[in-house]
């Protein structure tokens, strides 16, 4: 089976139970459509875990951005050449990060060996801006936040990071006629008000599946070869 769930946000308890509660295994594969990281205190840890399954996909989201982005900074040894290295747009991002939970996501990191803050840096980077995939006949484009400056002719490899990682979709827009947009990002209590409590959002051929689960939610995941949802508190 295929599976996708996204936003984890360091909601590690309930990240294993769903593995669990579908009884994922070497058969399975699971696309991980970003915001691991962040907010809550055991984001390194559901890493650690993507990391040691080969079946798991990640896609980044805009807080793996971040987090990658400042890790390279935060990690150097302080010296006078890397305090002047510190330009204000530099000092902002971290700011920025840190408003926005990372700070939380630092401090796991920081207690790391060198060799496993490294071991992080490096997977982060092998994830990808979005996935195209096939299942079952139905055809799915995965991506964090979803598609800006959108063109159903424009090919997906010519969208920006900032396209797919950071901006929200309008989900009363059909995107793509013959394929399911799957996001994350955009919890969908704020999609529609159906989805109060934390439920996933499939209209339009859009299934959103941020279910808010660090803003008093649910942590879901999608079957996407039967559309089955699955759902830990």
């Amino acid at each position: 089976m295929i599976y996708c769930i996204s936003d984890i946000h360091g909601k590690y308890t309930q990240y294993k139970a769903l593995l669990e509660k579908v009884n994922f295994n070497d058969n399975d594969i699971l696309f991980v459509l970003g915001d691991v990281l962040d907010r809550e205190p055991n984001a390194i840890k559901v890493l650690q875990d993507m990391m040691s399954r080969l079946n798991v996909y990640p896609i980044i989201g805009n807080h793996e951005y971040m987090a990658m982005y400042c890790f390279k900074y935060l990690m150097k040894e302080i010296t006078e050449e890397s305090i002047e290295a510190l330009d204000e747009e530099i000092l902002l991002l971290i700011q920025d990060w840190f408003s926005n939970g990372g700070e939380t996501t630092y401090k796991e990191f920081v207690k790391l060996s060198p060799s496993k803050r490294q071991d992080i840096l490096d997977y982060l980077e092998e994830f990808t801006l979005y996935e195209e995939i096939e299942v079952n006949g139905k055809s799915f484009v995965l991506c964090h936040g979803g598609i800006g400056n959108f063109n159903e002719t424009k090919p997906l490899e010519e969208y920006s990071l900032f396209d797919m990682a950071f901006n929200r979709p309008d989900y009363s827009k059909v995107y793509f006629s013959n394929k399911y947009l799957v996001t994350g990002h955009t919890p969908t209590p704020l999609v529609d008000e159906s989805c109060e409590g934390g439920k996933i959002y499939q209209q339009n051929n859009h299934i959103a599946i941020d279910c808010g689960a660090v803003f008093g939610g649910q942590l879901g995941m999608i079957c996407l070869d039967t559309f089955e949802t699955f759902y830990v508190k």
